[in-house]
């Protein structure tokens, strides 16, 4: 790209000189002046076009070829050629139309008679294309003799070269008033004759203009007849009107009754911005009301997602300014659920969660089940995929706040917990989990229904929700009963690795018996107790490989498959379940002591079952060391027959794990209740309190830093910004380039914003002699790019000059700027010793700057966990003796946001756990686990464990596990 500004266009001081932008500017074997002018002058029309495209470029590009202006005018102007009249227009519109004296050419009055001839052409298109031309000049002396045909122009009888006309008025009136004193006039009379919709349509724009009040007085003779004119017009008259009513305005009832009949349009944009207008106008409940239900009727029936979207924003501010006033517009909102895109969806779902009150939550409810039950039955069920989560999870926070409606939806919730699309069957658990906590005269009904859809189960995660709620919320001696037969349908014939040796003792072999003695390296991958991976190989027979093949794609019950598909974790929670039940069992007293043996036992081979076919050939991983624990532990506590270490296990698997859960669900409720708190609206300045104004103020008297925070938020800021950018937070982004002891000292502010990084860079030229041809060379490593780079200056000596280069970065990896200083010693003598060339320093760009905080929820952690192909991790050596400390440190030093709920680490324990999870300006995601012990000793060292890291890209994971191996032995006092 090449900007050139062409000193020839003006000699009028007081007029800015045009600026030109050429792209892609490029003519091999350039003409000379002869060659132009001979193509001018004996070539053919189209050879004319191609010469004189060839000269305007020359022109834009600061050749403007004056030797040729009177060949143009001898030989182009006369040619009748409407392609070579429109491109002299372009021509005209650049070309050196004043002399060096700066008086106006006098070849250009041949131009001013050729495009006074095109303004009386016979042809409607080249007078209006000429008058479209005549927008574009801004030379009084060509336009004033032009003005009369112009005028005449106005009463032509094709309402091409009318409409033309009255936008050249409307350019000319702009520039030079006094070339068309009586243009507001001359629009009203215009105006009062015109009959093509077009044409009025530019007139009042242009007299809206012109003469603000000239145009009212006519449209307050129109009022009756708004609702018939064109789409233009009626935008133009919206306009006008939302103009005119910036103050109080007598006329104000009047142009609601206008903007009201323009609700009922059937443009769409006239709708648009006629329900605007509206809600700008008044704050009228039954306006409010209309306005919304325009923009509801709006996105029902356009097309185009992109304004379904604008028009839902608009919606959401409406009813954030208006609080329940839309509420009953509530039926019609959901109407928008029937777009096919997700994200308009997702949005009006959001604004109806928010209108939702006790009024009118069972309709929404009824909807939202419709809508879900339609999902089972479309064809296309990958695409309603998503949409079935999102009204999975629009239904659980309507329920659990509306305790009213939450049994008539539980049924039909519950009929997805055997959904093969795991996500919405993992939000119904979660959902069934909530209000089987929040509401005990749900329970009964709730086990019930989850004992019909046990059998349907087919995720382990779903599996180990619902038998968590079955062991801490089935309390009768008939539900327990029925939990146990329930358990062994899904898990199948006990003990399973006998079940399974028989099957497999049972298959054939049907292969041929050559095979039967070659053998087969089986490769299995093992985690070792340091979390390393090894991988062991075994060697089978094709016999064996074909038997054990067999057993392993036989049909088996859903949970037994898990077991043996390695999902452990699954199986332990069923152990803990078993456990509970029988604990629970045993204290009712209500049952026989044989029923209660039965259950323990049973119990018991159940688990023992699991952890000895977990060790063998059946299943398709080991089981690991963790679930064999758990499971044998919960054996023991079935076990045990001390009366005192039986009430311990009783109090801790009837009591601790439901108080757990209980004080997690009020953690959450809590936060939600300050999350509202906080956004709720309220008044910061009282109607009686004093207006200070800063001006009248004594100087002594005024608050500097109210002046500050005043300054950064009208500049677009926060208040943090106001006050973190002092000067010492300044003194901290200064790096020294240089050494003090080199020809040029030289140090750069870095100053970061959002996506740019601008370095200011102040130079010294510490010696006795000039520095010519200074130049500061910049390059980077990583996603950076250097955008300005500084340019080339003279230092005198002992001289200081700033300078400033921009880097612009494009990811959150860590980044390194580096470069030289280069210059020319003059007077130097060549004696100094020192090099024309110095090396600056690394500039390093701290990642810091561009992660913030962030939430997720626990589903979404866990699928970007196991997405995430990177991952780091920092092991942990710190001074620092308390466990929650270090956490705080941690999250401070790397701006993550802890995601593990605070009551889930409260109390005293030598462990700690938790999930951070922090987004970048550029949309990465950040995730981090903590693991820590404590050890005995108390002092350094006293903490042990890891953080892992874990990214989409490798720079997010290196830059913050050197973020915190650097940080964790810091602590601030």
């Amino acid at each position: 790209m090449n900007s050139n500004s062409n000193s020839n266009l003006s000699s009028n001081s007081n007029s800015t000189l045009p600026s030109y932008t050429l792209i892609n500017f490029e003519i091999l074997d350039q003409p000379n002046v002869a060659e132009l002018r001979h193509a001018l002058e004996k070539g053919s029309d189209d050879l004319k076009l191609e010469t004189l495209k060839k000269i305007i470029l020359l022109t834009l590009n600061g050749q403007p070829q004056p030797q040729l202006l009177m060949p143009i005018i001898q030989y182009l102007l006369p040619s009748k050629n409407k392609h070579l009249k429109k491109l002299l227009h372009f021509y005209w519109e650049v070309c050196p139309k004043y002399d060096d004296s700066g008086k106006l050419k006098q070849e250009m009055i041949l131009v001013c008679n050729a495009i006074r001839n095109d303004l009386q052409h016979p042809n409607e298109f080249i007078r209006g294309s000429t008058l479209r031309f005549l927008q574009k000049l801004s030379d009084s002396e060509l336009l004033d003799p032009l003005i009369p045909t112009v005028r005449s122009c106005l009463e032509h009888r094709h309402s091409y070269v009318r409409k033309n006309a009255v936008f050249a008025v409307w350019s000319i009136y702009n520039q030079f008033d006094y070339l068309i004193p009586d243009a507001a006039e001359l629009l009203e009379a215009f105006l009062a004759a015109e009959s093509d919709s077009t044409c009025k349509r530019n007139a009042f724009v242009t007299l809206s203009d012109i003469n603000p009040s000239s145009a009212l007085d006519y449209l307050h003779v129109l009022f009756d007849n708004v609702a018939s004119f064109d789409e233009l017009m009626q935008l133009s008259i919206i306009e006008l009107i939302r103009k005119d009513c910036h103050s109080e305005n007598p006329n104000k009832n009047q142009y609601i009754r206008t903007i009201y009949e323009l609700l009922d349009s059937p443009s769409h944009s006239v709708k648009y911005e006629a329900a605007t207008t509206l809600n700008a106008l008044t704050d009228n409940p039954a306006a409010v009301k209309s306005a919304a239900s325009a923009f509801i009727n709006l996105i029902v029936n356009v097309s185009d997602n992109n304004v379904k979207l604008i028009v839902l924003a608009r919606l959401n501010d409406m009813h954030t300014k208006h609080n329940h006033l839309l509420d009953p517009l509530i039926m019609d909102i959901l109407d928008v659920l029937s777009a096919p895109d997700m994200e308009v969806k997702r949005k009006a779902l959001k604004i109806v969660l928010e209108m939702v009150t006790s009024r009118n939550v069972d309709q929404v409810i009824d909807y939202l089940k419709k809508e879900l039950i339609k999902t089972t039955s479309s064809q296309d069920l990958e695409r309603l995929v998503e949409y079935r989560q999102l009204l999975i999870q629009s239904i659980h926070n309507i329920s659990v706040k509306y305790s009213q409606v939450a049994s008539s939806v539980i049924e039909t919730l519950m009929s997805f917990l055997g959904d093969s699309n795991n996500p919405s069957a993992i939000d119904v658990i979660a959902f069934v989990r909530e209000v089987v906590e929040k509401f005990p005269t749900l329970r009964p009904t709730i086990i019930n229904q989850l004992f019909k859809t046990f059998h349907h189960i087919k995720s382990g995660k779903v599996f180990r929700g619902a038998l968590w709620i079955i062991g801490e919320y089935a309390e009768s001696s008939d539900d327990i009963q029925i939990a146990f037969e329930k358990m062994r349908g899904v898990l199948g014939q006990i003990p399973i690795l006998a079940a399974e040796q028989q099957a497999y003792d049972a298959q054939e072999y049907t292969e041929d018996k050559e095979a039967t003695n070659e053998n087969k390296l089986v490769t299995t991958t093992k985690v070792l107790a340091d979390g390393t991976y090894a991988t062991e190989t075994t060697v089978s027979t094709a016999e064996d490989a074909s038997r054990l093949a067999a057993v392993k794609a036989a049909t088996k019950p859903p949970l037994r498959g898990l077991v043996l598909n390695g999902d452990f974790f699954t199986a332990s929670v069923l152990a803990s379940t078993l456990t509970k039940l029988v604990l629970r069992l045993v204290s009712n007293n209500d049952t026989d002591s044989s029923v209660q043996n039965a259950h323990k036992a049973e119990a018991m081979l159940m688990m023992t079952s699991i952890v000895r076919v977990g060790q063998t050939k059946f299943v398709s991983t080991a089981i690991d060391e963790d679930s064999a624990e758990r499971i044998l532990g919960c054996v023991t506590a079935l076990a045990e027959t001390n009366a005192a270490a039986s009430a311990s296990f009783t109090g801790v698997f009837l009591h601790d794990t439901k108080q757990a859960y209980a004080t997690m669900v009020a953690d959450a409720e809590a936060k939600a209740a300050e999350k509202a708190r906080s956004t709720e609206r309220v008044h910061k300045v009282q109607p009686d309190d004093v207006i200070s104004f800063r001006h009248f103020k004594k100087s002594r008297d005024v608050d500097t830093r109210e002046f500050e925070l005043d300054l950064s938020r009208a500049t677009g800021g926060t208040e943090a910004d106001a006050v973190g950018d002092d000067f010492m937070s300044k003194l901290q982004r200064i790096v020294q380039l240089t050494g003090f002891s080199d020809s040029v000292y030289a140090e750069a502010y870095v100053n970061i914003h959002q996506f740019d990084i601008i370095l200011d860079v102040l130079l010294v030229n510490q010696t006795g002699y000039t520095l010519s041809n200074l130049n500061i060379e910049f390059a980077t490593l990583g996603d950076l790019k250097i955008v300005e780079r500084p340019s080339t200056t003279t230092l005198a000596p002992h001289a200081f000059h700033t300078l400033k280069a921009s880097v612009k970065v494009s990811s959150t990896e860590t980044g390194v700027i580096f470069g030289n200083i280069a210059f020319d010693a003059l007077g130097s003598g060549g004696g100094s010793g020192e090099g024309t060339n110095i090396v600056l320093n690394d500039i390093h760009v701290d990642i810091m700057d561009y992660i913030k905080p962030a939430t997720c929820t626990e589903s979404q952690f866990r699928a970007m966990w196991s997405e995430f192909e990177w991952e780091n991790k920092v092991h942990v050596n710190t001074t620092i003796d308390d466990l929650r400390v270090y956490l705080q440190h941690i999250m401070k030093s790397t701006n993550m946001a802890c995601l593990t709920p605070d009551a889930s680490m409260s109390g005293e324990c030598d462990f700690l756990s938790a999930n951070m999870y922090a987004r970048s300006v550029f949309g990465e995601d950040a995730l981090a686990n903590i693991s820590l012990e404590k050890t005995v000793d108390v002092g350094e060292g006293c903490i042990q464990g890891h953080v892992r890291i874990r990214s989409k890209t490798q720079g997010i994971a290196l830059s913050l596990g050197d973020k915190i191996s650097l940080a964790q032995k810091v602590v601030e006092e």
